[in-house]
């Protein structure tokens, strides 16, 4: 029996947003994003796991967020936004354990 690509993509989407609240997802514990300096503090509902290969940002508010996560190397990652419930992926620490050091909100003006 096949499954239908779209609950696939959902059960891989709720699975994923349960290992990261658990706090499992790569070896990395999900914690709360600290301060930052682009668009105001970064909420205590926004949970980061940073991963070798991903870096998981998800969006426990209710209002979306919108911002990037910053690198001990100061590498430079595009904004993304992330509705409600919506966990979003960015670049992780790659094998030269370049590591993530938080999240930054962006200017709404960004969106």
């Amino acid at each position: 029996m096949r499954v239908p690509l779209s609950l696939s993509r959902a059960t891989v989407r709720t699975t994923t947003l349960a290992l990261l609240l658990a706090g499992t997802v790569l070896g990395g514990p999900a914690r709360a994003a600290g301060a930052s300096d682009g668009g105001g503090a970064v909420p205590a509902c926004v949970q980061v796991s940073a991963g070798w290969r991903y870096t998981f940002v998800a969006n426990g508010c209710d209002t979306p967020w919108h911002g990037t996560v910053e690198y001990a190397d100061g590498q430079d990652v595009p904004c993304r936004t992330a509705a409600p419930g919506e966990t979003v992926t960015f670049p992780g620490h790659g094998t030269g354990d370049n590591r993530v050091i938080g999240l930054r909100a962006c200017p709404d003006a960004e969106l």
